[in-house]
């Protein structure tokens, strides 16, 4: 929708290190004087200790306040405290009323309202949509302590406590719904968070510098119905501004020649040019996806990147076509380069949410100057000592990268952080170390992790940052590890080295996953790895067995694990250790038929893997795989009503099926599985030998079976004879999965 007036002009700054402001370069706020707090205050009495008459910021989340940057609101708190703002933080408050919400007092600035670490519905309910039973951000884990879509409920009671107050909404939550998006707890397509929030401003993605420089400007006086420059930023709109040429999605998926700067999709490896695509036959030639181009109108192509805005399908539209959602899913995917990517615009009735370009990535002496900051360590007073278990979890462990450039279809960590890696020094993690060591009661010497999204992603990055800035592909390593790609892991082995020699460190622990995809690129790294930083047993996530579904994941084929498997094994024998893979899977996820799971049942009793937890696949918004789910659509292809259809196993029968294929070992699974395998005409796996999968008769322990239709009965004895050690054993590699 064009303004009849014409509109003041907006720029947005291109992408280069040189043009970002450094977060730390900005002149601090007047209340800098005030010092800086223990903790940032949750009560008027602290602010009262504190000399504070007001808060300028009031942070709300949905997470127990622990000052540790592992948080963000702690993280978010302590760089604006840094800044020079008086930050408050109100943390799960009793959403029932506004009283809560009065607590500090009206912010001077404004109401910065989060859901927490978690998505507040995948925090609350498991896969199959059943409420949890504990919360690992609440102190006991009490699981009653935030609101469904906690986003959208702690907005309106800031807008209750104070309407004038200005609402700027953030955190994965709102990041991931920043334009109409699928919601598997309603099964449907809801708007934009921003308008149901009615917020004035959402911050999405890591909002460092969209923070700071929303903060400052307020500051300074400016309305922020007038901030609507920032990177990393989205809002409302009544009107396209005049100087941005509008480009129609559908124009982006037409086919044509190939254009070797436009092509997000052609999984080919690069030899070096500025585009990460080639012509060259590859032997990952089946996989790749059609080559498409992506004419831009006559009149866009002669305008800046920086002055074209991409129309997406408008909300209506994808609410009732399945094949817009996929193909806007597809166009999102494709602006999320800070390089170059283009403002999105989705029209929501008459209204206009406009989404400018991802923010600029932190480089790592803004990174050092995040971590370095003076965080506590350890959760608020108010407390008392409670159990937080998210806090158990990662006390003594350090982060020491962001972002993903991996692109799995089922994560949402590209398209929250971004796929390029921004990592902090060496020095800073080291000095962390040493605090963990002198500050956090309970250190016995040994760090839990040294990690990130991914274990072994430290200081990696494209070897040519102007490849980097034109690159318009999903992912880095799919199907095929890029040869623009620096794999080098030295950094990452002198940094694990120098960490467990420090005085008071007894063992370094990787507890984050391990992309053994890239591990294998370096044996050096996997021995190093190996023999002094696996604790027993080390997470891997091969995800699935069949190219069929691991083509709809962008995950590599098996050939990548058992290249991994043979070198694990191997070092592990040259130190005398026995130590085992714990590998991950996911049951139902697109793409996944009854045979494909089936085939993931029998390489894991090949491999003797008994896994005690299986993840049931989540559509979580945003996610690659939720368009799939959707909409039956593979949006890593052009989409059309006429494209690839991808079978999806929705129906709850069909998803407990997958789960307990993958469980095969559980004679709590066997009922269905023998129903299952005889209707699948593979009877034949139902006995009581080794080429067997499942035993053709119950153990006499269990005293009830549920069957696939829900019906129980009493099994009858096992007979006699039979070895029931071989079928129905403990696991013999220790315990594997997520939970769910």
């Amino acid at each position: 929708m064009r303004n009849p007036q014409a509109s003041p002009v907006t720029r947005v700054e291109t992408y280069t290190s040189l043009t970002a402001k450094p977060v730390s370069s900005y002149r601090p706020y007047w209340a800098k004087r005030f010092g800086t707090a223990a903790m940032l205050p949750m009560s008027r009495a602290e602010m009262d200790e504190l000399g504070w008459d007001s808060c300028d910021i009031i942070l709300v989340s949905g997470d127990a306040y622990i000052d540790h940057p592992s948080f963000g609101v702690a993280l978010i708190g302590r760089l604006l405290e840094a800044q020079g703002f008086r930050v408050g933080i109100i943390a799960q408050p009793d959403w029932q009323s506004a009283a809560a919400f009065k607590a500090l007092g009206e912010p001077n600035l404004y109401f910065g309202v989060t859901a927490g670490n978690m998505d507040s519905m995948v925090n609350r309910y498991t896969a199959d949509r059943k409420i949890r039973s504990d919360d690992a951000y609440t102190p006991n884990a009490a699981s009653d302590k935030r609101p469904d879509r906690a986003v959208l409920v702690y907005s309106q009671r800031c807008k209750e406590a104070y309407p004038t107050a200005p609402l700027v909404i953030g955190s994965i939550e709102a990041s991931l719904r920043r334009i109409a998006h699928y919601d598997y707890w309603s099964d449907k397509v809801r708007r934009s968070i921003l308008i149901d929030s009615k917020a004035d401003i959402l911050l999405y993605g890591n909002a460092e510098r969209a923070i700071i420089e929303l903060s400052h400007r307020l500051a300074r006086g400016e309305d922020i119905s007038e901030v609507q420059d920032i990177r990393g930023t989205a809002f409302i709109r009544k009107f396209v501004p005049d100087e941005f040429v509008e480009v129609p999605s559908t124009r982006l998926d037409r086919p044509g020649v190939v254009d070797k700067h436009e092509d997000p999709y052609a999984m080919k490896m690069g030899k070096g040019d500025a585009s990460c695509a080639t012509d060259e036959k590859t032997d990952d030639a089946a996989n790749a996806a059609p080559v498409i181009n992506l004419p831009l109108p006559l009149k866009a192509a002669k305008v800046p990147r920086d002055r074209q805005v991409i129309r997406m399908p408008s909300y209506e539209e994808v609410a009732s076509d399945p094949v817009m959602y996929a193909h806007a899913s597809r166009v999102l995917h494709l602006e999320a380069n800070p390089g170059n990517a283009r403002s999105l615009v989705q029209r929501h009735g008459q209204r206009e949410v406009w989404l400018n370009p991802p923010p600029i990535p932190l480089s790592t002496k803004e990174m050092d100057y995040v971590y370095d900051l003076p965080y506590a360590r350890k959760p608020h007073p108010a407390y008392k000592g409670a159990n937080i278990p998210a806090w158990e979890m990662i006390r003594f462990s350090v982060n020491i990268m962001r972002g993903c450039f991996g692109g799995c279809t089922f994560c949402s960590i590209t398209e929250h952080e971004g796929r390029i890696i921004q990592s902090r020094s060496e020095e800073s993690i080291l000095r962390e170390i040493e605090e963990i060591r002198d500050k956090v009661d309970g250190f016995t010497g040994v760090i839990s992790d040294l990690g990130g999204p991914t274990a072994n992603m430290y200081r990696l990055s494209c070897k040519s940052e102007e490849i980097e800035k034109n690159c318009r592909k999903l992912s880095c390593v799919y199907p095929g590890v890029c040869e623009n790609l620096n794999t080098d892991h030295s950094s990452l082995i002198q940094l694990y080295r120098k960490a467990r020699n420090l005085r008071g460190v007894k063992k370094i622990l990787i507890g984050s996953g391990l992309r053994y995809d890239l591990a294998v690129k370096s044996p050096e790294y996997v021995k190093e790895l190996v023999q002094h930083h696996v604790g027993g047993y080390l997470k891997i996530a091969p995800e699935h067995s069949e190219e069929n579904v691991l083509s709809k994941m962008m995950k590599p084929g098996m050939g990548a694990y058992d290249e991994f498997k043979r070198m694990f094994e191997k070092f592990s024998a040259e130190a005398g250790k026995k130590q085992y893979l714990i590998p991950y899977f996911i049951a139902a996820h697109p793409g996944s038929t009854d045979e494909d799971v089936l085939n993931l049942a029998l390489w894991l009793k090949r491999n003797d893997f008994r896994l005690d937890q299986v993840q049931t696949f989540t559509p979580t918004p945003m996610a690659m795989a939720t368009a799939m789910y959707h909409s039956g659509k593979n949006p890593l292809r052009k989409v059309t009503h006429d494209s690839e259809s991808v079978p999806v196993p929705k129906a709850g029968n069909v998803r407990k099926l997958h789960k307990a294929f993958i469980r095969y070992h559980d004679p709590q699974n066997w009922p269905m599985l023998r129903e299952a395998l005889k209707k699948m005409g593979r009877a034949d796996l139902i006995g009581n030998g080794k080429k067997h999968l499942i035993p053709a008769y119950q153990p006499a322990v269990l005293t009830k079976i549920v069957q696939s239709d829900g019906s129980r009965f009493v099994p009858k004895a096992m007979p006699k004879g039979f070895n029931q050690t071989r079928s129905f054993a403990s696991p013999k590699k220790g315990p594997g999965g997520r939970k769910h």
